[in-house]
C-alpha cells in the first residue's frame, strides 16, 4: 500500500501521526482532531508546491498514527513522541539551561538530599524546579543544618568506622556509624523533610510544636530546644511565603527575537510578583516545515511572482510557540497559573486544559495587547534581542556573567571564584608527570600553577596517578589550613574523576565541587550525578572557559613532560661515561644547560662542577685522546 492509499484509510478521530523517511526514520509528528482530514491536508499542500510542506512530503514514504481518546491525550503523546524520536521536520527544544530539583532518595535506607537536573523513575521524590538554581542550594543546605540530612557521597548501606566531618559540625545524623543514631530517628528526619519539600509548613509546625512539649515534659530539654528552633526556623518561611502570596501570581513571560534565519527566546520566571530568573534558548537552524511560504508580490495583471520565490520560508512566530510551550511545560513538574506568549497559536485552548489539570488549577495562556503585561513581554522581547547579539553576533560576556552560567550549569552551591585543573601526562608510562593550573576571577594565575612528578606509579595507569597528585595536592592544602577551590577540575573521563574523588575522601574532604570534562566529546561529568553528564552547546561560554582552563592544563602538563624527557634523552650519554651518575649528569645538565655545551666545555669549567678525576673521564669521551688528564693545578 503507498503512502497515498493509506492515508485514506487513516480514521477519522483524535489521535498522533509519525512520518518515515526511507531509512525508516521518523522524520515529524504531529498530531490531530480528526487523523484522516489533517494527513490529508499535505497531500494538498505538496501538490500545490507549498514551502511548507513539499520537502516533508518529497521525503516522506510511509505515515503511522496513534489513535486517542481527545486533544489533550494527543498534545501529551505528540510531545513525548517529539523528545524520543527527535525527528528533523519538528522544532525540538535546544536548552543550555536545565533548572534543579532537590532528590529524596526515599528507596534508600538512610536516604540523602541531592540536587539534581534529571527526574529519574528510580523510588526517589522530587521537588521543584528550583530557580534561580542556588535556591535548590540554599534550601538543601538549610536541610542538613535544620533536619541533619545528608548530601554525602558515603555508602550509607554499610556502617563504617567513623563518621565524617559534616557529623562533627552538626549537619549529619550520622548514618554511617553504628549507633549514633536509630532508624526511628533518621525516619522521623526524612518525614520532616517530606512535609518541609511538599510545602506543608503549617502540618510540619504541628508536629514539631507536639514533639517539643512532649520532649519537655519528658525533660528533654536538648531535644526540647532542638524543636523550638526548627519551628522558628519553619514559621519564619511560612511568613515569607505568605508575604510572596500577597505581591503578586505566579507567571511565565516568553519574549523572541528572529533575524537571518536565527532565533533567540529569552523567558522570565516570575514569582510573587517578583522575577526571580530568566531562561535563554536558541535555534540557528529552525526546520523548514515550522516556516511559513514566503508569499511573492502579487504583479499588475493580479497574478503571484513565480513558484521560485515561494520556496523561501518565512518564520511564523504562532507555529514556534505552539510547539515550544508544550515541550516546556507538559512534563513540567510546576506549571504557573499564568503563561504570557505574544502571539496566538491554534492549540491554545487544548494546552491550556491540559496544563490546567495538570496543575489541578486554572492555567491561562495570555497575549496581552496593552497594560503591564504587554510591558513585561516587550521586556522579554528586549533581553531576547540582547541575548541574540551576544551569541550571534559574537559579543563576549562578562566574568560574572560566565560564573553565573558555571554554577547554574554544575549546581555549584556557591559562584565559582577559583578552580583548579589537573592533567597527566606521558609516553607509555615513562616520565610520567601531572600539572595543575589555576583560573582566579577571570583569568589564569600562572603564580600558582603547580608541577608533579608521579613517584607511587610504574607503568601506564592514569588513574593511580590522578589519585597520587590529588591526594599531594589537598593533602598539602589541608595541612596548611588553606582554602579549597571553589571547584577540582579533571581532565579525564569517569575514571580519572573518580580517581580524584577517591583521593579526596580518603583525605575525609566531602562536598567538594568536582568534574570532569572528557576529551573529543568535550561532555562535562559531575562528581555525584555522573548518569547526568552536562553536555554544553557548541556556543557556550560556559564550555568555551572549561575547555580553555583544560587545554592550558593539557599544554603545561606536556610542556613540564616533554622537558623532562629531553634532560633524561640529553643526559643518556653521559650516563655512558664511567664515574658519572645520575647525581652528577643532573649537576652537570643544569649547569651547562645542554649535553653538546659539556662537551664543548673548556677541562677548567668542568672541573668547577665536578672532580678532577670526573672532569678528565668526560674529556676522554667525547674528545677520545689520554692528554686530558685535569688536575687541581691547571683547573
Amino acid at each position: 500500500m503507498d503512502l497515498h492509499e493509506k492515508i485514506r484509510t487513516l480514521p477519522a478521530r483524535p489521535g498522533v501521526y509519525l512520518y518515515r523517511n526511507a531509512d525508516g526514520d521518523v522524520i515529524y509528528v504531529g498530531k490531530a482532531k480528526n487523523l484522516r482530514s489533517r494527513v490529508r491536508s499535505y497531500i494538498l499542500d505538496g501538490a500545490q508546491a507549498n514551502a511548507k510542506t513539499g520537502s516533508l512530503m518529497r521525503e516522506a514514504v510511509d505515515v503511522e498514527y496513534i489513535v486517542v481518546e481527545n486533544e489533550r491525550e494527543a498534545l501529551a503523546l505528540e510531545n513525548n513522541l517529539i523528545k524520543q524520536k527527535k525527528p528533523r521536520f519538528n522544532i525540538l527544544l535546544r536548552d543550555d539551561k536545565t533548572y534543579p530539583y532537590i532528590k529524596l532518595t526515599l528507596a534508600d535506607r538512610f536516604p540523602k538530599v541531592f540536587v539534581t537536573r534529571r527526574l529519574k523513575k528510580d523510588g526517589s521524590s522530587y521537588y521543584g524546579p528550583y530557580f534561580p538554581g542556588n535556591l535548590a542550594h540554599r534550601t538543601v543546605d538549610l536541610i542538613h543544618r535544620s533536619f541533619l540530612i545528608p548530601s554525602c557521597k558515603v555508602d550509607l548501606s554499610r556502617y563504617h568506622s567513623r563518621p565524617c566531618l559534616q557529623y562533627y559540625i552538626k549537619r549529619c545524623l550520622g548514618p554511617c556509624v553504628r549507633d549514633l543514631t536509630t532508624p526511628e530517628a533518621y525516619a522521623e528526619a526524612v518525614r520532616d523533610v517530606q512535609l518541609f519539600l511538599e510545602g506543608r509548613q503549617a502540618d510540619l509546625a504541628r508536629s514539631l510544636r507536639t514533639r517539643m512539649e512532649r520532649a519537655a515534659q519528658e525533660q528533654q530539654y536538648e531535644s526540647a530546644a532542638k524543636y523550638r528552633d526548627l519551628i522558628s526556623t519553619v514559621e519564619d518561611l511560612m511568613e515569607r511565603q505568605r508575604m510572596a502570596a500577597a505581591e503578586g501570581d505566579d507567571m511565565d513571560v516568553f519574549g523572541f527575537h528572529y533575524e537571518n534565519h536565527m532565533l533567540a527566546v529569552n523567558l522570565f520566571h516570575m514569582r510573587g510578583g517578583r522575577i526571580l530568573d530568566r531562561r535563554e534558548l536558541f535555534w540557528e537552524d529552525l526546520p523548514e516545515f515550522e516556516l511559513l511560504p514566503f508569499q511573492g508580490d502579487i504583479d499588475s495583471g493580479g497574478n503571484q511572482e513565480s513558484p521560485k520565490a515561494i520556496q523561501v520560508p518565512e518564520f511564523d512566530p504562532g507555529l514556534f510557540f505552539a510547539a515550544l510551550l508544550k515541550q516546556v511545560y507538559i512534563d513540567q513538574q510546576y506549571v504557573p497559573r499564568a503563561i504570557l506568549v505574544p502571539v496566538d497559536f491554534d492549540e491554545r485552548t487544548a494546552l491550556e486544559e491540559l496544563l490546567s489539570e495538570k496543575r489541578k488549577s486554572k492555567v491561562e495562556i495570555l497575549i496581552p495587547v496593552r497594560g503591564e503585561k504587554r510591558s513585561l513581554i516587550d521586556l522579554a522581547a528586549k533581553n531576547a534581542h540582547q541575548i541574540y547579539d551576544q551569541r550571534f553576533r559574537v559579543m563576549k560576556p562578562s566574568i560574572k556573567a560566565i560564573q553565573e552560567a558555571l554554577q547554574d550549569a554544575l549546581t555549584m552551591p556557591d559562584l565559582p571564584s577559583r578552580i583548579e585543573c589537573f592533567d597527566i601526562s606521558h609516553i607509555q608510562g615513562a616520565e610520567t608527570v601531572a600539572s595543575m593550573v589555576v583560573w582566579e576571577n577571570g583569568e589564569m594565575k600562572k603564580s600558582d600553577y603547580r608541577k608533579f612528578i608521579i613517584r607511587s606509579v610504574e607503568g601506564v595507569d592514569d588513574f593511580a596517578s590522578m589519585r597520587e597528585v590529588v591526594t599531594r595536592r589537598y593533602k598539602r592544602v589541608t595541612g596548611e589550613k588553606q582554602k579549597m577551590p571553589s571547584l577540582v577540575l579533571i581532565d579525564g573521563g569517569i575514571g580519572q574523576l573518580h580517581a580524584a574523588a577517591e583521593a579526596l575522601e580518603s583525605l575525609e574532604i566531602t562536598n567538594q565541587p568536582l568534574a570532569s570534562i572528557a576529551k573529543r566529546e568535550e561532555i562535562i561529568y559531575v562528581h555525584g550525578q555522573e548518569d547526568e553528564p552536562v553536555i554544553l552547546d557548541r556556543h557556550s561560554p560556559v564550555l568555551h572557559l572549561v575547555q580553555m582552563i583544560r587545554d592550558e592544563s593539557h599544554r603545561f602538563a606536556v610542556t613540564f613532560h616533554r622537558k623532562r624527557r629531553q634532560m633524561r634523552d640529553r643526559a643518556s650519554e653521559l650516563l655512558e661515561i664511567p664515574g658519572i651518575g645520575a647525581l652528577t649528569t643532573r649537576r652537570l645538565v643544569e649547569h651547562f644547560g645542554s649535553v653538546r655545551a659539556v662537551k664543548e666545555a673548556e677541562p677548567a669549567a668542568l672541573s668547577a662542577v665536578v672532580t678532577p678525576t670526573q672532569a678528565t673521564a668526560i674529556l676522554e669521551h667525547f674528545r677520545g685522546t689520554a692528554n686530558t688528564k685535569v688536575t687541581k693545578d691547571n683547573g
